[in-house]
């Protein structure tokens, strides 16, 4: 893990197309802005946590599913 200390006003670019910049400080936190390209999707982390443990949720409703329909007298 990288770690910088900047300013607001000042950013941190990373891969040439993605600017991190830091707009404010104070005693709730820190405030950032971020310019990327369109097509580069950008969720909170705890955003993505929620979808990756949902989408793991549907993966196994799916599959135990699949494992019922197998076992039914239909499928014999």
């Amino acid at each position: 893990m990288l770690v910088v200390n900047r300013h607001p006003g000042k950013a941190v670019v990373i891969a040439g197309n993605i600017r991190i910049v830091v707009l404010a400080c104070d005693r709730r936190g820190v405030r950032i802005g971020i310019e990327a390209p369109a097509e580069i999707g950008i969720v909170r982390e705890e955003i993505a946590n929620q979808i990756a443990d949902e989408n793991r949720r549907a993966t196994n409703n799916a599959a135990a599913r699949i494992l019922l329909e197998d076992r039914s007298p239909e499928a014999a």
